[in-house]
Parts: C-alpha cells; sequence; structure tokens
C-alpha cells in the first residue's frame, strides 16, 4: 500500500506540474496576444493623429470670404456648391439676404437649419418664436471633407 500511495504522489505531483506548465504558457501567450493588441492600437491611433494633423494642416479657403478656415469642425457648407464656409460667415450671408421685423434676429437652429427667431423681450433671449426656417444644408447632402473630418474624429480605438 506503501508504494501505491507514493506511486499515486508521483502521478499527483507530475499532474500539478503540467497543470502549472499549462497555465504558465497559457498566461505567455495571454501576455503577448495583449502586448500585440496595445501595439496594434497605439499604432492604430498615431495613424489617426497623423491623418487628423494633416487634414488639420490643410489650408481650406471659405468660399465666402476666401479665407482659411482654422477650424474645419466649425465649417459649415456653402449651399450653393456644398463646399467649406466659415460658419459666421454664411449666418452674415443669410441676415443680409432677409428682411428682419423687429426684435427678430437670424440663428442656427441646428441640422443645417437657420431660423428668424422673433423675440417678444429682446432682453429675455430664452423666449422667442421661429417665424422663418432656412434649409440651408439638406438632410441628404453628404459633403465629403465632412465625411473624412467626421470619420477621422469619430473612431473609437
Amino acid at each position: 500500500m506503501g508504494r501505491h500511495s507514493r506511486r499515486e504522489w508521483k502521478n499527483q505531483n507530475a499532474q500539478r506540474k503540467n497543470h502549472a506548465t499549462d497555465r504558465t504558457a497559457n498566461h505567455a501567450e495571454a501576455k503577448a496576444a495583449c502586448h500585440k493588441h496595445i501595439h496594434e492600437t497605439i499604432a492604430a491611433q498615431r495613424k489617426n493623429e497623423d491623418a487628423i494633423r494633416e487634414l488639420k494642416a490643410r489650408h481650406v479657403l471659405c468660399t465666402v470670404c476666401g479665407k482659411r478656415i482654422e477650424e474645419m469642425s466649425s465649417a459649415i457648407a456653402d449651399n450653393a456648391n456644398g463646399n467649406p464656409a466659415h460658419f459666421d460667415c454664411i449666418l452674415k450671408k443669410i441676415t443680409n439676404a432677409e428682411t428682419l421685423g423687429e426684435n427678430e434676429k437670424v440663428a442656427y437652429i441646428g441640422q443645417g437649419r437657420f431660423g428668424i427667431l422673433h423675440y417678444e423681450n429682446p432682453r429675455d433671449v430664452r423666449s422667442f418664436k421661429i417665424v422663418k426656417t432656412i434649409e440651408w444644408e439638406g438632410h441628404d447632402s453628404e459633403q465629403a471633407w465632412r465625411s473624412e473630418m467626421s470619420s477621422l474624429y469619430s473612431q473609437v480605438l
């Protein structure tokens, strides 16, 4: 019986050693896979950052005033040609083209639309009525310059 116990003990130790070796190998593989993933993620982030830097370095001119657009993320498409323009230039263009009444002003109301807002009390800008909606950028219009920019900024790595 003593030999039998010793044999079982040796088998159990061998199994434990094999199991420990397997765990070490699995841990090493997992660690290597993790390092590879981290390096790939860092490389992808660097590539994306380089593309963003290149995009920001471009000299894009406003189609309204002809000056350089410094911050493309605030640009809006000129509805005449779809090219980028300064938001303020478009706002000024619309304001000059519209006949505004007393206590009215042009404001961006979202989704590529502007509106003529009427304020009952010009001191209370929280209370207004939209008198006219101006569709500036169509809902279906997709500019290549905006798609490129949004794809670079919205990537989740």
